[in-house]
């Protein structure tokens, strides 16, 4: 059945790594077309009560469902420009607070901390400009962030495809409900701690977090928002793996499943000691990737790096704007050489760890059968 819809759901025409694609807000499905046909599409924009084109209704009803017939092109679509960049994708972390206090967190010492809106604002206009379509909004917990909506909500309306990651304790704010509903989200990730009161709250080290996360996630699914489970596997919480499963299941989510605890990405080591000893698993060998090229990472004060890890020699975004972020490639190239104990190993090609990760176990003194595969017994 073709659903009738009002004209907040507008789909985006973006330009994307070299392509062009059409999405629908609050969906990750989308269509890659020819350049002719973005141009074709930002030229109907530009004129009043030009309809959009037949191919695009008949694409509309197939794929999501919905009825454009006789909507204008201007009101219906959201046409981003082509950027001079080619930056698809970014994380930004509102801030490092947060309402639990799990001794695993990679950010450690999780101080409330962040810009004000004003130059928020800005930022995202920047990551626009940048070219980033995929937005991935992180803390810290962002939604205890006050300026959650206002980021959010110009995310969303700047033709940004939204994921949150979020402990899910405010989802059932009707604030924050009302928005997500409004303006969906194509994905909410939930970290997940325990399946029972007294693991959870061990594991978050919070009073009341086992009730307000069930609250949260109740909410989020009788609002039929897409949820994916992020399992969180420390020694807390080990037994109750198969339990946590049960329960995104439960709710039709998504799964994924984490069992390696990783040092704080300023290097120290106390989320080590929370590492599961019956549920670590080998990584896959490293073979590089596109972060500092194609993605970033922003913190809280606006400065860039190439992702969560690797945040040495930041960018701060609000002084330098786009002519800093053209650095952030040879940044990340340099960042992926192997140094230190690394230089020279013979063991390069079997690594699964990536070098600035390997650096942040090294300033940790962890064991190297953490990270490195000299420090793992030889197969027979």
């Amino acid at each position: 059945m073709v659903k009738q819809t009002s004209l907040k759901h507008k789909l985006i025409v973006s330009p994307f790594l070299g392509e062009h694609w059409i999405l629908r807000a609050g969906d990750a499905r989308g269509v890659k077309i020819r350049p002719h046909r973005y141009l074709e599409l930002q030229q109907a924009t530009a004129q009043e009560e030009t309809g959009l084109p037949d191919w695009l209704t008949g694409l509309a009803r197939r794929l999501w469902e919905i009825d454009l017939t006789g909507r204008p092109a201007q009101e219906t679509l959201l046409v981003r420009e082509q950027s001079q960049l080619s930056y698809g994708r970014a994380s930004y972390e509102l801030n490092m607070g947060c309402n639990w206090d799990c001794p695993h967190c990679y950010l450690g010492l999780k101080e409330f901390t962040g810009l004000p809106w004003p130059k928020r604002q800005h930022l995202l206009h920047i990551l626009r400009d940048a070219g980033v379509l995929w937005l991935q909004i992180t803390g810290g917990e962002p939604t205890i962030d006050p300026h959650f909506a206002a980021v959010y909500s110009l995310a969303y309306d700047l033709g940004m495809m939204i994921e949150v990651l979020t402990n899910g304790s405010r989802l059932h704010n009707k604030i924050i409900l009302g928005l997500l509903t409004e303006r969906r989200p194509y994905k909410i990730t939930l970290s997940v701690y325990g399946a029972t009161q007294e693991t959870y709250e061990k594991t978050t080290q919070r009073k009341g977090a086992w009730k307000s996360f069930r609250d949260g996630v109740d909410a989020a699914h009788r609002a039929d928002l897409p949820l994916e489970f992020s399992i969180i596997v420390t020694r807390d919480n080990e037994h109750e793996v198969d339990a946590m499963h049960a329960l995104a299941k439960s709710y039709g989510a998504k799964i994924r499943e984490y069992n390696n605890m990783t040092p704080t990405y300023f290097g120290t080591a106390s989320p080590l000691s929370t590492q599961s000893q019956t549920r670590q698993r080998e990584r896959q060998v490293f073979t590089g990737c596109d972060a500092g090229h194609t993605s970033l990472h922003v913190d809280p004060h606006g400065k860039a790096s190439v992702c969560k890890v690797a945040r040495d020699h930041p960018i701060p975004l609000l002084e330098e704007g786009l002519d800093g972020l053209t650095k952030l490639g040879g940044i990340a190239d340099k960042a992926l050489l192997r140094q230190g104990g690394c230089t020279g190993c013979t063991l390069s090609s079997q690594c699964s760890t990536c070098m600035p990760l390997a650096q942040r176990y090294r300033q940790a003194s962890a064991p190297l059968g953490a990270y490195c595969q000299h420090g793992k017994p030889e197969r027979g």
